[in-house]
This record gives structure tokens, C-alpha cells and sequence, in this order.
């Protein structure tokens, strides 16, 4: 493999993607990937509480006695993504199985580290698109061939106090959207109270469906940026304005914690927050990310992926490939114990599962309708979009930094650093 693409990779590494608080604290494990002929050494970004669910997955599979068992080794996730590139270049302690977020896909592939699905996918019929997620299958397809297989699919949603939206807008759900002018219909009565309207969480999230919402596209040629558009600035002035009219949470406020207090009516948040929320003390409940019509049909809400890869690996066999191959069939109808780490698995043998079809965020793959509202910013460039996001949304937000500045600065920053790791290609 080109040294100068793996050195574009670890420089990739730092770029965030932290979807899950799950996937982003704690300690790594042992990172030895071995290569022991009947066992499947098995990386993945889980060190949290979704960590134990998938624990809990793979022990419930090894019990099935199969001829290769999996060997579950669970890292931080700014670990794994630092470890991949390296292991790849020195041809050791390479994974058999690995899983990355959807957004990681396209560059994994453009430089030569991935191994196809395509030949053995011929021997298990059901990995198919129609059992699964369309959004979440159709991106693991880049130029004819299959180069994942989609764990689940996550999503920000809103979550709601009951008792607050019916106090201030009983109406707010009749479709099962909630607006922007409804939002800010509920934060100004809201104000009169000391309660806040929204809460002012993760901003790639919040902004993104936002500025798709407004129609725009991170990039038109899936390469250079498109970001100092009027959808850009539309989208972030819009959420600037809410904070001057105390329609949000302040600076310096936490969220999670008010809306777990009794003290905020609507958070927006990632569907993997179930268990945190489910501790609150009164009736709440999860809908659509906030958005500009009630129109169920133009409404986005941001999702990305948990996908199984093989990265290339002259050590793995054709007898390992197909255990890797029973693994995930066997996962395509055994996924419950991951919807109860407040996922939504990418398979759509759990919409005939009443113990999930009662968790609140299969309300986002339980119609045509809403399995069309997720969309997945696979932008090959993705992750510095995140990291401008992260580092200076806030500031406009909060009054800091002008919407044009914003704007621009994200457009350079972006474009910078996309020329600078073509340069180490």
C-alpha cells in the first residue's frame, strides 16, 4: 500500500466523529489482534454501556458453539482510529472484523484498505438490501462493489417533556413534527416560567439537518466544498437568533441535565441517549429533529451508521471470512439486545418484535415515510465539516463570531485541509 496514503490516514485519525458517548469514553482493551486459526478477533469503538449490550451479543453467539468464536475487543474510539492505519501499514495484528462509522467508508476504500463483501455474499442469500435499512445498506455499495454491512442506524431526534409541551403547545405534535415557529411559540411561554424552550446540544447534528433542510449540499462534486452558501448561513443564523430571544439553553447550561430536572421542554439528542432519558421522573417521549415544515416528506433528520469492514489482512482465511460471514448472519436476526442500547439495528427482522416496536426510536424505521426522513452525510470530507462544526459553532451561536465569518471560515478551513491531505497522497 502507497505509505503516503496511510500517513493521509493517521492524519485523518484526529478528525472526530463522536457520535456516541458510548463510543467515546472509557479505557481501551487489549489492542493484539492475534491470529489464532478458529478465532475472529472482532474491533469496535464501544467502551461504554452500549459496550456491555454488544458484550452481551457476542458471548449470546460464542454460546451457539460456531467453528470460528468471536473474540470481542471493544476500544476508544480515537484509539481505534489511530491503531487502524497502523496496523494496516505494518501488516500485523490486523483485525479480521472491524466496525467504523459510515462516514470513514469512502476514504477507507480510496486508499486500498478494504476488502470487498461482494464474493462472499454469494453463499448468505438473506445479507441483502431488502432485509435491511435502505439508508444504511445503499452506502456501503461505492462503485458497484460492497464494502460493509451496516450494524444499525442512529439518529438525532427530539426528545420532549409531555407535560410541558402540553402545557405550552398541546397542538405541537398533531403530526408529529415539531416546527421551528413552533419552538418558538413554546420558548416564549416557556421564559415566563424560567423553563427553557430547546436545549442547544451537539451542533453537527443540529446544523446539518438544518442545512439540508435549506438545500444544502457539503459538497456538489463529492470532493471540493460547498459551505459558504446561503444554506449555511440560513441554518446557523437561525439557531443565533433563537438564543438572542431566550428561546434556548444558555451558555454554560448542561442540556441533559435540565431537561432530566423538570427545567427544559424539548432536547434534541442521539436515539443511543434512551437509557439516559428513560431516568427522568416524568412522562416524556421522541420525535423528529426540529424542522422548517410540518410537511413529513421534506423533513431530514441526521443519521449515521455502525458498519462491519474487513480491512486487508494476508493472514485472514477463507474459512475465517466465512465465519466473519455466520457472525453477521446470525447478528441480521439476533440485533435485539443492540435496540436495547437505545440503537436502531440496520436489520428489519426486529419490526416484527413487539419488545422493539414499543422503544421509542423505532419510531424512525417503522414506515416508508419515516426511514425516508434519515439521511447519512457521507461526504468523503465529513469529518472536517465535524471538526469546524465543533470547534466555532457555538461561537456564532452564542454571539462570538459572525454568521459570514462562519461561513467562509469553514469553506477555507475545509478546503485547506482537504489539499493538504491530497498532498500526503
Amino acid at each position: 500500500m502507497n505509505t503516503k496514503k496511510i500517513a493521509g490516514m493517521v492524519l485523518m485519525a484526529g478528525v472526530g466523529f463522536t457520535l456516541l458517548t458510548g463510543c467515546g469514553g472509557g479505557n481501551s482493551s487489549s489492542t493484539n489482534a492475534g491470529n489464532s486459526k478458529n478465532e475472529i478477533t472482532f474491533w469496535n469503538p464501544f467502551v461504554g454501556a452500549d459496550g456491555e449490550n454488544l458484550k452481551k451479543m457476542v458471548d449470546e453467539y460464542n454460546k451457539t458453539d460456531p467453528e470460528f468464536k468471536i473474540k470481542n475487543v471493544s476500544l476508544k474510539e480515537s484509539d481505534m482510529y489511530t491503531k487502524i492505519p497502523t496496523v494496516v501499514n505494518s501488516g500485523r495484528n490486523i483485525p479480521d472484523l472491524n466496525i467504523v462509522h459510515a462516514e470513514r467508508i469512502k476514504q477507507y476504500k480510496d486508499n486500498d484498505m478494504l476488502v470487498t463483501f461482494d464474493d462472499v455474499l454469494k453463499d448468505f442469500p438473506d445479507i441483502k438490501d431488502e432485509n435491511y435499512v435502505p439508508e444504511a445498506w445503499n452506502l456501503g455499495e461505492i462503485d458497484g462493489a460492497r464494502y460493509s454491512v451496516p450494524l444499525d442506524i442512529h439518529n438525532y431526534g427530539i426528545y420532549y417533556n409531555k407535560e410541558l409541551l402540553d402545557k405550552y403547545l398541546p397542538t405541537a405534535l398533531d403530526d408529529n413534527i415539531i416546527t421551528f415557529d413552533e419552538i418558538e411559540e413554546i420558548g416564549k411561554k416557556a421564559e415566563n416560567d424560567d423553563i427553557r424552550g430547546l436545549g442547544i446540544t451537539w451542533t453537527k447534528p443540529n446544523f446539518l439537518s438544518l442545512f439540508a433542510q435549506e438545500g444544502g449540499e457539503l459538497s456538489q462534486d463529492g470532493t471540493a466544498p460547498t459551505l459558504d452558501t446561503d444554506a449555511t448561513k440560513k441554518a446557523i443564523q437561525r439557531y443565533a437568533d433563537m438564543y438572542k430571544e431566550n428561546i434556548t439553553t444558555r451558555e454554560g447550561e448542561d442540556p441533559a441535565q435540565l431537561f432530566l430536572a423538570g427545567k427544559l421542554v424539548l432536547n434534541p439528542d442521539g436515539i443511543w441517549m434512551r437509557n439516559q432519558v428513560k431516568e427522568a421522573k416524568f412522562e416524556w417521549g421522541l420525535t423528529n429533529s426540529p424542522q422548517l415544515s410540518n410537511d413529513l416528506s421534506k423533513a431530514v433528520n441526521w443519521a449515521s451508521s455502525h458498519q462491519f469492514v474487513m480491512f486487508k489482512n494476508k493472514d485472514r482465511s477463507e474459512e475465517k471470512t466465512k465465519g466473519i460471514m455466520e457472525f453477521l448472519d446470525w447478528v441480521r436476526t439476533n440485533s435485539l439486545e443492540w435496540a436495547k442500547a437505545g440503537q436502531n439495528p440496520a436489520t428489519l427482522d426486529l419490526l416484527d418484535n413487539s419488545e422493539y416496536t414499543d422503544m421509542e426510536q423505532s419510531l424512525f424505521v417503522n414506515t416508508p415515510e419515516e426511514l425516508a426522513t434519515l439521511k447519512i452525510f457521507d461526504y468523503k470530507y465529513n469529518g472536517f465539516v465535524a471538526e469546524y462544526l465543533d470547534a466555532h459553532a457555538l461561537d456564532v451561536i452564542f454571539g462570538k463570531m459572525s454568521v459570514d465569518d462562519f461561513a467562509s471560515g469553514m469553506q477555507k478551513e475545509v478546503a485547506d485541509k482537504i489539499a493538504k491531505d491530497n498532498s500526503n497522497n
